[in-house]
């Protein structure tokens, strides 16, 4: 198992949210790897998508995608949690928290899964 550091909560320990994050802040300045956005419907969270990439620049693009928005509301808001992640591991990795959190939208890539812990 291959073990990640999640970024999830802000120094205040609030869970991050998609549309207040500081995506211009130095901890995103080359920051690449996986993340997932999530919605906390009621009490059991659900995973909406999960992505891999130059984290910053994806998330920017989510937060005009309609096939993520669709699940955001003033009450129900989206957050994200992401982990930083070596080019040759990503794949795998997003394939594994695919596998294990079934996001409502995106289709899992091709390739051996790679374990990871998931976030807290």
């Amino acid at each position: 198992m291959l073990t990640l550091e999640w970024f999830y909560r802000d120094s205040f320990n609030r869970d991050y949210r998609l549309f207040d994050v500081d995506l211009n802040g130095s901890d995103f300045a080359d920051l690449e790897g996986v993340y997932i956005i999530w919605r906390a419907s009621g009490i059991i969270p659900k995973a909406v998508y999960i992505g891999q990439g130059i984290i910053k620049n994806r998330l920017y693009a989510h937060r005009n995608n309609p096939d993520i928005l669709q699940y955001y509301s003033q009450k129900n808001p989206l957050y994200v949690a992401w982990a930083e992640v070596l080019r040759v591991h990503r794949t795998g990795v997003e394939m594994f928290l695919h596998n294990e959190l079934d996001p409502l939208v995106g289709e899992p890539p091709q390739g051996n899964p790679i374990p990871v812990n998931l976030p807290p």
